[in-house]
């Protein structure tokens, strides 16, 4: 492939959103609250416990109800998760991450429209509007 002018001028207005992106409030506000999730203390041993819980449900799953701690594991791994889940510092996470996932699929929509209307745009959220694209519920057609 030849580098023309466009498909540099191309590359560097990728880059120019990209950064964009990067230095919004958005990506600012998830950087934050990841870094807060990763150095508590307290909140990376609930996730630890949760993690490990996990495994040990994934053994139990291979055997369903006959395995001997089945009812033990499914009530401990629900009460971890909730426990996970209710931490602060996860909840600001999870929240950040959703509003950067959406920044991203309104960029990814708003390129593939100016492409043209019926380009399949792949959205990281079901419910998002994506028009005429993969993710509408085969209304494209292509399902």
């Amino acid at each position: 492939m030849l580098a023309t002018l466009e498909r540099v001028q191309l590359l560097e207005y990728a880059e120019d959103l990209a950064k964009m992106v990067l230095d919004s409030d958005i990506a600012e506000q998830y950087q934050d609250s990841l870094y807060k999730m990763q150095h508590n203390q307290e909140t990376q041993k609930k996730i630890k416990r949760f993690v490990g819980m996990k495994e040990l449900y994934e053994e139990v799953q291979r055997f369903g109800k006959y395995h001997p701690d089945y009812k033990r594991v499914m009530s401990q791994i629900r009460e971890y998760k909730r426990e996970m889940d209710l931490d602060p510092n996860v909840a600001a996470f999870k929240l950040a991450e959703n509003d950067l996932q959406t920044l991203l699929d309104q960029i990814s929509k708003a390129i593939g429209s100016a492409v043209s209307e019926h380009i399949k745009v792949p959205s990281g959220n079901p419910f998002f509007e994506t028009g005429h694209g993969c993710g509408s519920g085969g209304s494209c057609g292509c399902g």
